[in-house]
C-alpha cells in the first residue's frame, strides 16, 4: 500500500500544478523547492493517514472478531442492528464535518481562527439537534426492525452522534491545514478508546447479568465523550508532542472572498447541506442492507435465530468493508488537494490527481476484493467460529464484489462534492440508495429464512453499487476530464477473475497461519498478473524508491 501512495505523490512532485500546493514567503532557504517539498509532504502525510486507517482497520477487525465471544452471538447480531442504524447519521456527522471544515480551512489560510469558531459553532448547534432528534426517533426504528429491545443501546448512541458533531470539525481543521500526522495520531486514539468501550463496558454487563448490547453502546458512547476533550487540547493547546510536530506553510490567504464566505453561517450552511446529503445517502448505501435484512428476518422467525442471521451477514459485512475503509485515506487526502487546486482554478492539476487517485484506488481496492472473493470461508473462519463461516461464506464473496463498486463509489462522489458539484454527487448517491433498496425487498422477501435471504441481499445490494459506480464514473469523467481508464479497469478485473478462480483449490478449513499465507499469496498473484498485463511498471516502482529518498 505505501507503493500506492508512493507513485502517487512522487508523480505530483514533477508536475507544474503542484506548486501551487504550498506557498512560502520569499527569502527562506530550503534545499528542496516548494512543489518538491509539497510532495514529500504530502507523500508523508498521506503515508501517516494510511496507517492510521489500516490501525483503525485492524482495530475493527479486533473489536469485530471479539464481540460475538465477549457478549453472545445474538447479542453481537442485535448491536450489529443498532450500529447499522446509528451510523448512518454517525458517519455523515464524521464525513460532512471533516470535509466541511476542511475545505474551508483549505481555501483560507490565514483566516483559521476565525473560520473554524463559524464553522464549530454550526456543528455543535447541528450536532445537539441531530443528537436530540435521534433519541426520539430511536423507538420508531427498535419498532421497525422488530426488536423493541434495541431502543435503549439506540438512546447510547444518540450521546455518540453528539460527542462526533464536536470531534469531527477538529479532525477537518487539522485536515485542511494538511497536518495529516496529527490527525492520524488522533484517530488512532480514538480507536483504541473505542475498542476499549465496546468489549469492555459490553463484557462487563454481561458478566453482571445484563444486557451486552446495552453496555457496549454505553462503552461506545463513553469513548466518543473522552475523545473530544484529548482532540481539543491536542489540537489547540500550546505544547505537542515533538514528533508530531510539522511544517507548515506560511499563513496567505488565498482570496478574500472565500474568507469572507467561510466566516459566514449562511454561506457554510448553503455548502455544507449538499455535502452533508451526499453523506447520508452514501452511508445509507453501506446499511441500508442490513436493515432491510433484519426487518424481513424478524418477520420470518424468532428473535434469537434472527440476531444469529444478521451477526452473519455483519460477519460477512465486516470483510465486504475493508476496501472501503482503506480507501478512506485516499479521500482525506485527495479531498483538501482538489479543494486547493479547485480554488486556485487548475484545471489540469484536478484531472491529473483524478486520474492518478482513482487509478490507485483501483489496484488497492483490486487487491483486497480478490482476497476477499478468493478465500471467503477462511476469512470468516479466521475471525468467527467456524459454523459462521459455513453460514456465510457464499453470502461474503457476492458482497465482496459488491462493495468493492461502492469503495470506488465513494471515491467518485468525493471528487464531485470536492469540486463543486455536491448536487450532483448527491443525485447519483440517491439513485443508488433507492437501487438497492428495490433491490433488497425485491430479492429479500422472495426468499426463505436464513442463509437465502443473506444471499438475496448481497446480490441485490452488489448488482445496485455497480450500476451506480458506472453512472458516477461517467459524472466524474465529465466534470473533471478524467476517471479510472477502461483498460486499467480491464486488467484489473482479469487479474481478479484468474487469480479467485486459482484459489478455489485452496483447503476450505485452514488454520489461522495457513489463511494468512493463502492471502499474501492471492495478493501477490494479483499484483503478478497486472505486471504480466502491463498494468503495473518499472516506472511504479521507479516512483516508490523516489519517494522513499525524498527528505
Amino acid at each position: 500500500m505505501s507503493s500506492l501512495w508512493g507513485l502517487w505523490v512522487s508523480s505530483s512532485k514533477d508536475s507544474k500544478g503542484s506548486a501551487h500546493l504550498v506557498r512560502r514567503a520569499e527569502g527562506v532557504s530550503d534545499p528542496l523547492s516548494p512543489a518538491r517539498r509539497s510532495g514529500a509532504d504530502a507523500g508523508r502525510g498521506g503515508l501517516a493517514v494510511l496507517g492510521a486507517k489500516i490501525f483503525f482497520i485492524l482495530a475493527g477487525l479486533i473489536q469485530q472478531t471479539l464481540l460475538p465471544r465477549a457478549i453472545g452471538l445474538a447479542s453481537y447480531g442485535a448491536l450489529s442492528r443498532v450500529l447499522a442504524l446509528s451510523n448512518i447519521l454517525n458517519n455523515v456527522v464524521v464525513a460532512s464535518s471533516t470535509q466541511g471544515v476542511s475545505r474551508a480551512v483549505a481555501r483560507c489560510i490565514g483566516a483559521e481562527k476565525k473560520t473554524l469558531r463559524t464553522t464549530f459553532g454550526v456543528h455543535a448547534a447541528l450536532a445537539l439537534v441531530l443528537g436530540l432528534g435521534f433519541a426520539a426517533i430511536g423507538p420508531s426504528l427498535a419498532s421497525f426492525e422488530g426488536a423493541a429491545y434495541i431502543a435503549r443501546p439506540l438512546l447510547c448512541m444518540s450521546f455518540v452522534l453528539l460527542f462526533y458533531g464536536l470531534y469531527a470539525p477538529i479532525i477537518g481543521l487539522l485536515n485542511g491545514r494538511q497536518q495529516f500526522v496529527r490527525q492520524a495520531f488522533l484517530d488512532v486514539t480514538f480507536a483504541v478508546l473505542r475498542t476499549f468501550g465496546l468489549l469492555g463496558a459490553g463484557r462487563w454487563f454481561v458478566l453482571q447479568g445484563g444486557s451486552g448490547v446495552l453496555g457496549s453502546a454505553l462503552g461506545f458512547a463513553l469513548a466518543s465523550a473522552v475523545i473530544v476533550p484529548l482532540a481539543a487540547v491536542f489540537a489547540f493547546g500550546r505544547s505537542k508532542p515533538s514528533f508530531l510536530s510539522s511544517q507548515r506553510p506560511d499563513p496567505v490567504p488565498l482570496d478574500t472572498v472565500n474568507a469572507a464566505k467561510a466566516t459566514q453561517w449562511s454561506s457554510y450552511l448553503a455548502e455544507l447541506g449538499p455535502l452533508a446529503a451526499v453523506q447520508f445517502f452514501t452511508n445509507l448505501l453501506m446499511q441500508i442492507d442490513i436493515t432491510l435484512l433484519g426487518h424481513f428476518l424478524s418477520r420470518g422467525g424468532d428473535a434469537k435465530s434472527a440476531d444469529e442471521w444478521v451477526a452473519v451477514y455483519r460477519a460477512c459485512q465486516l470483510f465486504a468493508f475493508l476496501p472501503y475503509q482503506l480507501l478512506l485515506s485516499v479521500t482525506q487526502v485527495l479531498f483538501p488537494l482538489l479543494a486547493r487546486a479547485m480554488a486556485e482554478g487548475d484545471r489540469e492539476a484536478i484531472r491529473r490527481y483524478v486520474e492518478r487517485g482513482t487509478r490507485l484506488a483501483l489496484i488497492a481496492c483490486g487487491t483486497l476484493v480478490t482476497v476477499i472473493v478468493a478465500l471467503p470461508s477462511q476469512l470468516l473462519a479466521l475471525a468467527y467460529r467456524q459454523d459462521v463461516a459455513d453460514r456465510g461464506a457464499a453470502t461474503l464473496g457476492i458482497l465482496a464484489l459488491g462493495q468493492g463498486a461502492y469503495a470506488l463509489l465513494a471515491i467518485a462522489t468525493t471528487v464531485l462534492a470536492s469540486l463543486g458539484r455536491e448536487r450532483l454527487s448527491a443525485l447519483i448517491t440517491v439513485g443508488a440508495a433507492l437501487a438497492v433498496v428495490a433491490g433488497c425487498v425485491l430479492l429479500v422477501e422472495s426468499s426463505s429464512f436464513g442463509a437465502s435471504e443473506l444471499r438475496a441481499a448481497a446480490t441485490g445490494t452488489s448488482i445496485a453499487m455497480v450500476l451506480a459506480l458506472l453512472v458516477a464514473g461517467i459524472a466524474v469523467r465529465r466534470v473533471a476530464g478524467a476517471f479510472i481508464r477502461i483498460s486499467s479497469v480491464t486488467r484489473v478485473v482479469f487479474a481478479l477473475a484468474v487469480v479467485a478462480a486459482m484459489a478455489r483449490v485452496a483447503p476450505i478449513h485452514a488454520g489461522p497461519v495457513s489463511t494468512v499465507l493463502l492471502a499474501s499469496m492471492v495478493a501477490a498473484g494479483f499484483l503478478a498478473v497486472l505486471v504480466v498485463t502491463r498494468e503495473l511498471t518499472k516506472s511504479d516502482a521507479e516512483a516508490l524508491r523516489s519517494v522513499r529518498r525524498a527528505p
